[in-house]
């Protein structure tokens, strides 16, 4: 059977097969509820367009939060804006700008794509 690719990262060439985004998802669901995400908490995503950002809102959506993707390449006061205005408990960035953000806002739980595997 051939393999299915869900994604390819045009900048690093990497690809990711639909039984590789359900293992990696599923394995972010759990580290999600370990740090206490509740069904219907808003999660404020900013990464890079790419599997992480796919492999992060899918995790999310199966976790029962609310996925709320943000650029990664927005300016930093733009992204602090939208940090605040969304009262977000959840961020899952390795940006510096919006993990700083998370600080000054309703943010509680700040994550790296890192901290979403097993």
């Amino acid at each position: 059977m051939d393999e299915r690719y869900v994604i390819v990262d045009s900048d690093t060439g990497l690809k990711l097969t639909e039984e590789q985004l359900d293992e990696r998802s599923a394995a972010a669901v759990v580290q999600l509820r370990r740090r206490g995400l509740r069904t219907g908490d808003t999660v404020l995503i900013c990464l890079p367009v790419g599997p992480d950002l796919l492999v992060a809102t899918d995790a999310v959506i199966a976790a029962g939060g609310v996925a709320w993707p943000v650029p990664a390449d927005l300016p930093a006061a733009t992204l602090r804006e939208r940090v605040r205005a969304s009262r977000a408990r959840v961020l899952i960035s390795d940006v510096p700008h919006a993990v700083g953000a998370a600080e000054e806002s309703w943010v509680r739980v700040v994550m790296g794509v890192a901290d979403l595997g097993p």
